[in-house]
């Protein structure tokens, strides 16, 4: 990069930055100019750099209109294409929560009753929410901490909150691909090692299903363990009994784990060009795994049963107030809400991308995927009752599909791939919101690079106490309070405020036709403004009501440390939004009223507007 201060032959200096010795401003000089009269970078002044980091990102020519975005775009990169984008969100939203967790979540809540609570959920919070981070992001052309910055710099906070719950779920989340590894690598066998109970980690109270089917004796069924849980318990994990006992590293699943993060890496470390690449496999290829198993599965004998039992109503259920917590919670989790990662991946963007139309595509797309994903998992449930000869709800851990170890591996590959993209997607927007904040410094050269290594082996180092023989008790502890539904209930609460009653839901409306040409659903502002901070506020104060600390297996509780430690990942995150409030005002100068105003006042170079031209006139 080359930064230069000369005597200038006009009447001022000029700014640009150049990379590898060229003068990028050059490309957008005025015509009549004379290049040779510029043969490299220049600044206006060292006062000026100085108090205006931004003031780096300038073309060299300030007769020149289109000067803030162009160079921000090369300097951070930008999606290839809208493809990427798509996809590249699509990897993010789409992952364990719709092929396991939605389906899960219909049959315990009253089967196809419950998409009458998702979606009230879906138009009140998931869209108007998806829709607001992601045009932040495009629209700033910043990660999700300088993007707070810019819109209201008293809220700051928000982006750092966030960012420390993604910190802590890629550090979590990616045990489950460690465990998922394990299981594709143990599926290449003549025959699957759940399968039976002739393996040497197997009690003597083992029982396989056909055994289990046929058995009469009361004490006998009670006693009675199945080899999928068995293989689980004392094969991949080997727990330990005692939460207090974390035991020794397991170095298989060690060894999982350092695969995972090896990928997620690889995949993030050029930045957007790289995981802009990656995507078109990662995201794409689950959705031909989900549909070869959605295929098989209705084939199957007893499918029907199954899908019925999936889809059959039990009105009911919509008294229970439960439910529509379900269905809330599922949204927010669904749809990676109020973490940050939709506003970095729109930062990606051009400043003219259609963000309305994309994201209503993309939650039909997460909410279908969901939806189709029950088909697969009940089609098969309904096989495993038929060959059991039992009703599905009380269907036992396993049966064996015809050529097992092939739809194993395709079923194994399919979660490792969804999610991998949750995961590494997540990184990125992580690394996108810590490079937004010092970019002179993690743009040069390879830093970049060797940040995104320092976090992955972090994390890594981290994540060897989940893979311990009592690591499961961590890792428990890690999904029910760092990334708990309300910690994220709590950011969207603050999101609409801010958004709502500070900047403006008429701005960021305006800001949003500004970018796509025309008035998207006005019921959006509505929402931003009223209705989702009223949904969040409910949902929040009845989760409140309803919150019990963690049970291992809802039996064990543990000690003292192990809630300390679990309220620390719940506070460490959102206690940094009032802090930081605290922190501004304090740091800001002038009277109380003139800091509130400094703080609320949104930065002077955002992109025009028609709107802003309006205020300012």
């Amino acid at each position: 990069m080359v930064l230069s201060i000369v005597p200038p032959r006009e009447s001022r200096c000029h700014l640009g930055v150049g990379l590898n010795g060229k003068c990028v401003a050059d490309e957008y000089r005025p015509k009549g100019t004379n290049k040779s009269a510029r043969t490299e970078c220049f600044i206006y002044s060292e006062m000026e750099l100085q108090f205006d980091p931004d003031f780096q990102f300038k073309l060299a020519y300030p007769e020149t209109p289109k000067s803030n975005s162009s160079i921000k775009t090369r300097m951070r990169g930008q999606w290839s294409s809208k493809v990427e984008f798509i996809l590249a969100v699509a990897g993010q939203i789409i992952g364990l929560g719709n092929v396991w967790r939605f389906p899960y979540l219909c049959y315990k809540n009253g089967g196809g009753v419950f998409f009458i609570p998702y979606v009230v959920f879906l138009f009140t919070c998931g869209i108007p929410l998806f829709l607001m981070e992601t045009a932040l992001g495009q629209y700033t052309s910043q990660g999700s901490v300088t993007c707070w910055r810019r819109i209201c710099p008293l809220f700051e906070g928000l982006g750092y909150g966030s960012q420390v719950v993604v910190l802590y779920s890629s550090t979590y989340y990616i045990i489950i691909l460690a465990w998922a590894f394990f299981y594709l690598f143990s599926s290449f066998s003549g025959e699957l090692p759940w399968a039976s109970c002739r393996n040497w980690w197997n009690t003597e109270n083992c029982v396989e299903f056909d055994q289990l089917e046929g058995a009469q004796n009361r004490s006998f069924m009670e006693n009675a363990s199945s080899p999928v849980k068995e293989f689980w318990e004392r094969r991949v994990l080997n727990i330990t009994g005692s939460v207090n006992d974390l035991g020794s590293v397991r170095w298989e699943l060690a060894l999982c784990l350092l695969l995972a993060w090896v990928l997620c890496y690889f995949c993030v470390w050029k930045g957007v060009k790289s995981t802009g690449k990656v995507v078109y496999f990662t995201a794409t290829f689950p959705y031909v795994m989900l549909l070869v198993l959605l295929i098989r599965g209705l084939t199957l004998p007893g499918a029907i049963n199954g899908i019925t039992f999936y889809l059959y109503p039990n009105p009911a259920r919509l008294a229970d107030p439960q439910v529509w917590m379900d269905a809330g919670t599922q949204i927010f989790y669904s749809y990676a809400l109020c973490i940050g990662c939709l506003t970095a991946l729109g930062s990606y963007n051009k400043y003219n991308n259609n963000c309305y139309k994309d994201c209503v595509y993309l939650c039909l797309l997460n909410s279908g995927t969901s939806f189709v994903a029950g088909f697969a998992i009940f089609s098969v449930l309904g096989f495993m009752a038929f060959e059991q000869g039992v009703d599905i709800s009380v269907v036992a851990e396993s049966a064996m599909m015809p050529m097992a170890q092939l739809w194993s591996i395709c079923f194994f590959l399919m979660i490792i791939l969804l999610g991998l993209d949750s995961e590494f997607v997540g990184l990125e927007s992580l690394m996108t919101a810590i490079t937004d904040m010092n970019p002179n410094f993690f743009l040069q050269g390879h830093r970049r690079k060797l940040f995104l290594l320092a976090i992955c082996v972090v994390c890594f180092l981290i994540g060897l106490l989940m893979v311990t023989e009592g690591g499961l008790y961590i890792f428990q502890l890690f999904d029910y309070y760092s990334c708990s539904g309300m910690t994220i209930l709590l950011f969207a609460i603050a999101q609409s405020i801010c958004i709502g009653w500070f900047y403006g839901a008429d701005r960021l409306y305006e800001n949003i036709v500004d970018m796509i040409g025309y008035r998207p659903l006005k019921l959006m502002k509505y929402c931003w403004k009223y209705i989702t901070p009223v949904v969040c506020i409910s949902t929040f104060v009845f989760s409140l009501v309803k919150f019990t600390p963690l049970k291992f297996n809802n039996t064990v509780e543990y000690p003292w440390w192990g809630y300390a430690v679990g309220w620390w990942f719940t506070l460490s995150s959102t206690l940094l939004v009032p802090l930081w409030m605290v922190y501004a005002v304090l740091a800001t100068p002038g009277t109380l009223r003139q800091r509130l105003h400094v703080l609320c006042t949104p930065s002077s170079d955002l992109p025009s507007t028609a709107q802003r031209q309006k205020e300012t006139l």
